[in-house]
């Protein structure tokens, strides 16, 4: 102000305070609205709020409010004293927040008069900056008494704490008075206002019919947006590398929202203006026609037609506008949603062509870059507008709306197309930059330069800054861009809006509105400078969609309807890069909210990449069953059905006899008789390939300085749906001992990897990773999750199904078939038929599912039985130990001999348990084979060099026993055979005691045992030698694989190696063929049913054995009685 009292407009500050003020009132809201969200939430409002026994003093506050007596009603307050630390503590916050909104008002209202008095022009073609900023705190400043108004608990919370304070510090606080009044002030909100902004009304008026150049025509129904090509970059092809312009630039992406709240509310508290201009009019019947609820804040609205009706009734001479209201809410209801509905259908169109045309020619991002801020504003609009009429119901009126114009399924579409510009922006930022750089310096600088010379008045002020404008364009140059300089035209623009601020007042030397080239000019260059320096906040500015954060509930269900549709599906992550929006409605003012809209926005991106997984997992396993089934068909067992029916007809083809029907044939459900007929399987493939689409859109997402990765929530899905799959496909029933045979469950694994392996063609994902980490978890007994696997419940059911089953004798090992097959029984009428589980081709398929690994516990597991067969043997040769001692001495001498062998204890015991050590071992080798057999087929080279080790390694002293053990471990875990099985020593060596003597003398008198007690197996009419099968009925002949492999694994842990093992295996022999010789001298036909087929052990123990000869054997039992035995077994299965 001068000396003479009078303003001086360019002292006042008006753009750096309507800046200020602006960003405060932001804060101001954001306060409020928390604060409005905690006292209406039971579980987030303080405590005492809710308390019964403040209750009633929290009454008496509200109901003398503002005026509280404390010392004639210290009874009724008595509560608030006792706890009045924790009252001011916790309502401090709320209290100053009330406070700054008084000082908030306190300032609005000092620039509002100040801009009074300086008779501010505004006009939002010319000084577009001046103008947005002046209706922006209006609206601001409106929006926030009405919030402030909606609090309910506001009385009881200054009164509280105003209460608390004066009993802690003896003193009202200085502000409360003030605050009180300011409170009851606005208990009619609205009403206030009116009485506020009556001086204010000429301007607000100004700004507002300002607007009658811009809002109609961006107001347009879809029709007259398709005739007119809005938003097409190929509508004039010739003019496709012109820059776009317009003369009111930033007006071309202004949210239509925000004109309407300012047209709205501007006309609402200065409503004698609809008096007095049919523009106003115009503006404001077009405004009320197109919602029926406006936006506050966030998710806070106003029903626009019931507020304004309330406010018209009691004003006299209104009638005709109350009339005029309620018509234009019909309308709101019936029409707008239709309206809107088919503007977001041409916005789908319009955005999708944009993004396909710049994706292929991003150098078109330069000249058209207002193109793609006008069509991310109008989608921007349209979305909103969708949110606060889908939740807000309509107003119940004569007429009713369509819900379906308030469910948009297509509405993913829409976003994701809008985040396909925003990411265009971020991508191609640089294009942009060297295309502004040169524009501003080779055309805009020249332009405004001479501009400002053909100026008429030009005081040295503006002068100056508009030289400096000149300048700082002059300096520009592509060399910046390439260096990665970072430009800043902040202070230029600020320069500008001071500008702005200076010829727009009254008594300016130069005025802007008299020259209008000036103010494009100088808005288009404002624009060119975003271009360049503030492309991110120019996004935000158009396409910011963090309302979302504040309609979960409707953002949630979009994505459900966008996953349901498979039309929409590949727009679905455009739900999880809408959340990266969401930190940008905090504000610095209000910090304490930030961690709460971080973490629900991670919650949220969490949720949405982790469903989106989910549906792609499910629809993969849907697949997935059927592939299974598909190949289900190819399996042999389904070709007997049609050998059977093929036999059939040959046999009954000359009769008048009905043939059986021939079942469809794998391969028919690819047959089709046109391209339209769609199957399941296509459909399934059709979504995949959307929902991939989606996937794989962005390899990371940034939300809230949190990383995502969409594919690694496919990847991880995967995993855990193919682990399930595989133990599922087992099909394991322990109640019944049912289970999958292993090359069919080899068959269902490879279809289902044969589907995963596709999905490398959607999707940028490491399959191979994926069954690296799932397969290699089934060969081991436990995954990462500690359930069980294909693993543990094989290895459990060949252990405590089959095997158990070969002792019960129904099944016997065939060496020649090398399998396990059913004796005297019908397979079926078994649960479990020996022949299609333990034979070699399962056994292979069973290698290829475990793997080394699966197969290495497996052995370990046969082992563990094994070892435990070996203790009980140990247990029973302790408790003859004396009898056993004299056998081993006075083998030579037969009548001590026998009078001593019947002395011992347990022999059939004995016997058994060797059997099913030995029945253990068979099935072992045959598992090792077929281990070795699919390792030869997929390693062969390494296989090669692993069986030149084991052969050529050599057995001297210097190699001693631990080196060759650890070779034959390596090649063991190959499968290949080794004289000495590494695994079973390792089992055995655990039950090695402190007395090294004691257990070499225990293992030499167990096969003793053994080699006397073989005589008893003759009595046993299942002892019976099958040539067919060459094996003993009740596998007695498996005994020659249990004595040789637990002599070598027993003395090559108490002895002294090989040497150790062939003295105590002759001496087994000895033994063993000198009992049974004496077969030969009984008379008793019962001993004697089974003594031929009993005989062929020895032969069988000497050939199973790598340590024994035929020569030695036949030094001990003469090798005629062998043939002869050979002979009679033979001559006896024949004629059974």
């Amino acid at each position: 102000m001068s000396r003479t009292g009078q303003l001086i407009p360019s002292q006042q500050k008006l753009a750096e305070k309507l800046t200020v003020l602006n960003d405060r009132a932001m804060g101001m809201l954001t306060r409020i609205y928390n604060i409005k969200k905690a006292c209406g939430d039971v579980k987030s409002k303080p405590a005492f709020l809710s308390d019964k026994n403040l209750e009633g003093a929290i009454k008496f506050i509200v109901r003398k409010f503002p005026h509280v007596d404390s010392k004639n009603n210290y009874s009724q307050l008595q509560q608030v004293n006792n706890i009045k630390g924790e009252i001011m503590k916790q309502l401090s916050l709320y209290y100053f927040t009330f406070v700054d909104v008084m000082d908030f008002k306190d300032h609005v209202s000092e620039l509002l008069t100040t801009m009074d008095a300086c008779n501010v022009h505004f006009d939002i073609t010319t000084n577009y900056d001046l103008t947005k900023g002046y209706l922006d705190l209006i609206i601001s400043y409106v929006s926030l008494m009405l919030l402030l108004a909606r609090i309910d608990d506001r009385k009881a919370v200054l009164g509280l704490y105003n209460y608390a304070h004066d009993l802690t510090h003896g003193k009202v606080d200085q502000n409360f008075a003030r605050l009180g009044q300011m409170i009851l002030d606005y208990e009619q909100p609205l009403k206030k206002l009116q009485e506020e902004f009556t001086p204010h009304s000429k301007l607000v008026a100004c700004a507002l019919l300002s607007l009658h150049q811009v809002y109609p025509r961006r107001n347009l129904p879809a029709e007259q947006w398709r005739q007119a090509q809005m938003l097409s970059l190929v509508s004039a092809p010739g003019q496709m590398l012109n820059p776009a312009q317009s003369e009111t630039m930033p007006c071309e992406y202004l949210s239509v929202e925000t004109m309407e709240k300012w047209i709205i509310f501007g006309f609402l508290l200065c409503h004698g203006q609809l008096t007095q201009s049919d523009s106003a009019v115009q503006l404001w019947r077009l405004a009320l026609s197109g919602n029926y609820v406006i936006t506050l804040f966030r998710d806070e609205v106003l029903y626009i037609h019931k507020t304004v009706e309330g406010v018209f009734e009691g004003i006299k001479g209104y009638g005709k506008r109350v009339t005029e209201t309620k018509e234009c809410a019909n309308y709101a209801v019936v029409n707008a949603g239709p309206f809107h509905r088919e503007r977001r259908a041409f916005l789908r169109t319009a955005l999708k062509e944009l993004v396909m045309i710049l994706a292929d020619q991003p150098g078109l991002l330069g000249p058209k870059a207002l193109f793609v801020f006008m069509g991310l504003s109008f989608a921007r609009d349209e979305v909103l507008w969708l949110l606060r009429h889908s939740e807000n119901p309509a107003p119940k009126l004569n007429k009713r709306p369509n819900p379906v114009d308030y469910e948009d399924r297509q509405l993913p579409e829409l976003l994701y197309y809008m985040e396909e510009l925003r990411g265009l922006l971020r991508k191609y930022n640089q294009v942009m930059q060297r295309y502004y750089v040169q524009y501003l310096n080779g055309f805009d600088s020249i332009v405004l330069n001479n501009l400002v010379q053909n100026l008429s008045v030009c005081p040295e002020d503006e002068s100056i800054i508009m030289s400096s404008f000149v300048n700082t364009m002059n300096g520009l140059s592509v060399k910046q861009v390439e260096e990665g300089e970072i430009f800043d035209f902040r202070g230029m623009r600020l320069d500008w809006f001071r500008l702005q601020a200076y010829t727009s007042v009254s008594r300016a030397q130069l005025v802007l509105r008299e020259n209008p080239d000036l103010a494009r000019l100088m808005n288009t260059i404002t624009f060119h400078t975003y271009m360049v320096d503030s492309l991110d906040e120019m996004a935000k500015e158009t396409s910011d969609l963090s309302t979302f954060c504040f309609y979960g509930r409707l953002f949630e269900q979009y994505f459900q309807w966008c996953l349901e549709t498979p039309s929409q599906m590949r727009y679905s992550i455009s739900f999880p890069l809408i959340c990266s929006h969401f930190m940008n409605c905090t504000h610095e003012i209000c910090p304490e909210e930030r961690h709460h809209i971080g973490d629900r926005s991670l919650s949220q991106a969490n949720f949405f990449l982790d469903e989106m997984a989910k549906e792609a997992k499910n629809i993969i396993t849907s697949i997935c069953d059927e592939q299974c089934k598909l190949g289900d068909q190819l399996l042999p067992k389904n070709a007997a059905k049609t050998i059977s029916i093929a036999i059939e007809r040959k046999r009954n083809q000359n009769k008048a006899k009905k043939l059986p029907q021939e079942p469809d044939k794998p391969g028919r459900e690819s047959m089709r008789r046109s391209r339209t007929d769609v199957t399941s399987m296509d459909k399934l493939y059709l979504m995949l390939t959307e929902l991939c689409s989606a996937i794989n859109y962005t390899p990371s997402i940034q939300v809230w300085e949190h990383t995502f990765a969409p594919r690694e929530y496919l990847t991880q899905h995967l995993e855990s749906r193919f682990t399930k799959a595989l133990v599922g496909m087992v099909m394991y029933n322990p109640d019944s001992g049912e289970i999958a045979k292993p090359s069919e469950l080899l068959n269902s694994v490879e279809a289902y990897m044969g589907v995963l392996q596709t999905i490398e063609n959607y999707v940028h994902l490491d399959i191979t990773r994926v069954f690296n980490n799932v397969l290699l978890q089934q060969t081991q007994p436990q995954d990462s999750h500690g359930d069980k696997t294909i693993t543990a419940l094989y290895t459990n059911w060949y252990l405590e199904v089959l095997l158990r089953r070969v002792s019960t004798g129904q099944i016997m090992f065939s060496p020649n078939r090398h399998a396990f097959v059913n004796v005297g029984v019908d397979p079926n009428q078994v649960a479990v038929n020996a022949e299609e589980f333990p034979d070699i081709s399962e056994l292979r398929s069973l290698a290829e599912l475990l793997g080394p690994y699966g197969m290495k516990f497996l052995n370990e597991s046969l082992m563990w039985h094994i070892s435990s067969q070996v203790a009980e043997l140990k247990k029973l040769v302790t408790q003859n130990k004396v009898v056993l001692t004299t056998l081993r001495t006075h083998f030579d001498k037969p009548a001590l001999m026998a009078e001593h062998f019947n002395r011992l204890r347990d022999v059939d015991n004995v016997l058994k348990r060797v059997t099913i050590v030995g029945v253990i071992l068979s099935f072992k080798t045959l598992a090792q084979d077929a281990l070795n057999d699919v390792l030869k087929k997929r390693i062969p080279f390494l296989m090669s060099s692993i069986i030149d080790f084991q052969k050529h390694f050599p057995e001297t002293p210097e190699n001693n026993m631990v080196r060759v053990e650890i070779v034959n471990e390596m090649a063991s875990a190959a499968g290949l055979p080794c004289d000495v099985d590494p695994a079973l020593c390792a089992a055995l060596r655990v039950q090695k005691s402190e007395n090294p003597d004691e257990d070499y003398k225990i293992a030499c008198l167990l096969m003793v045992f053994i080699a006397v007690s073989l005589p008893m197996l003759s009595l046993d009419s299942q002892s019976s030698f099958r040539a067919d099968l060459e094996g003993h009925t009740n596998n007695i002949h498996c005994l020659a694989k249990a004595v040789n492999s637990i002599a070598a694994a027993m003395f090559t842990i108490y002895g002294k190696g090989r040497v150790t093992i062939e003295e105590r295996l002759k001496e087994f022999l000895a033994l063993a063929s000198s009992s049974l010789l004496k077969l030969g001298q009984e008379t008793d036909k019962l001993a004697l049913r089974s003594r031929e087929s009993v005989y062929l052990l020895l032969d069988q123990i000497v050939r199973e054995s790598p340590f024994l000869t035929m020569d030695l054997l036949e030094s001990c039992f003469p090798y005629a009685l062998l043939r002869n035995s050979y002979h009679a077994v033979l001559r006896h299965d024949n004629r059974m």
